[in-house]
């Protein structure tokens, strides 16, 4: 069978075009999907009987199944999902109140860049989404939203590179937020890096106003290579050269993200280097404290620590923001998604 959330638009089209089933049809089937959130053919209400037999004789919409469903006390859902291949990614749910419910969402299956701190690279890399899988992801955690609730944001800031994975990513994102599906503007959709500089122009490229992040983590290239091993291969010029071509042709101002563990890249000296580094430019500075992860022993920096670092940043020019704490308790924070429960 085929996956449905694979199909682009021009093939969807296609598909009713080629059975002479008029073109409104294909919208009404996104629009069971994303808005009105249906979970199967059979509550297409308004759809012929005979074309919801033939949908779900040739198509099938989840190929995931759920593994494990937590909640936080704070709103936060998790889930963990199964691929039809035995793989297992996690996805989160984020609320701020009804009017900001933001998805975070996974483009690999694990991680290959190595960062020191993240749950999410420590059995490797198994492979890429798929842009179905991607989409999915969105679908399962949209049905969790109470009725009265809209999903507003994305951010791809779940497991794996989102830039490695692009030929899965640009395609989910065009399905998901198209004006038949959830309709979420470019500018509400956040993508984060560790900074891959083809990757970062060739999003530029996109002709979509992305809000790009670029995970740095350290204020030179040395403390950088220990925290991002990948960095060796590129180095921090080369990244922020691509950042500044994404700022130019897109008019987005690029976020710099940043995680502070104690001891290692949380001092004065660390801030007033990166404030030397990021002047200048039309930057918000998003300073996350390390959010534990079982097995690593990385510490969080206490608060006055925290707010220092951030008051040193803002002396020196720039715009600096602390990324709220949301569903650490159930392993859903910055850093801590995996690719199964207990690994």
């Amino acid at each position: 069978m085929l996956h449905l959330l694979e199909q682009t638009a021009d093939q969807w089209q296609t598909w009713f075009a080629d059975r002479e089933l008029p073109a409104y049809r294909a919208r009404q089937v996104r629009g069971w999907l994303f808005a009105k959130r249906a979970g199967e053919f059979g509550e297409m209400t308004d759809l012929p009987g005979a074309l919801r037999q033939q949908l779900a004789e040739e198509f099938q919409i989840w190929t995931m199944h759920t593994a494990a469903h937590r909640t936080a006390g704070d709103g936060t859902e998790k889930l963990l999902l199964e691929t039809a291949d035995g793989q297992r990614v996690e996805c989160v749910l984020l609320r701020d109140d009804r009017q900001r419910c933001t998805v975070c969402i996974s483009t690999q299956v694990g991680c290959a860049m190595g960062c020191v701190f993240c749950a999410s690279g420590l059995d490797g890399l198994a492979r890429n989404l798929t842009s179905g899988e991607i989409v999915e992801q969105v679908l399962s955690l949209n049905r969790l939203l109470r009725a009265e609730e809209r999903l507003s944001h994305v951010v791809v800031m779940g497991m794996g590179e989102p830039l490695a994975n692009l030929d899965g990513l640009l395609p989910a994102l065009e399905a998901a937020t198209g004006r038949d599906a959830l309709d979420i503007s470019a500018r509400r959709i956040t993508i984060s890096t560790v900074g891959l500089p083809g990757g970062i122009r060739r999003l530029a490229g996109h002709d979509r106003a992305y809000h790009l992040a670029v995970s740095l983590h350290a204020p030179d290239d040395a403390l950088r290579n220990q925290i991002v091993p990948t960095n060796r291969k590129v180095g921090i010029a080369k990244i922020l050269a691509a950042a500044d071509d994404y700022f130019d042709r897109t008019g987005r101002r690029v976020t710099y993200e940043y995680v502070l563990l104690a001891g290692v890249n949380d001092q004065p000296d660390h801030a007033r280097q990166l404030a030397a580094l990021l002047r200048g430019r039309p930057a918000l500075i998003n300073l996350i404290p390390f959010n534990p992860v079982t097995g690593l022993e990385y510490r969080t920096p206490n608060p006055a620590t925290t707010a220092h670092f951030a008051e040193v940043l803002q002396h020196g020019g720039l715009t600096v923001k602390i990324r709220h704490r949301k569903g650490e308790r159930i392993d859903a924070a910055c850093g801590q998604l995996r690719r199964g429960e207990g690994k």
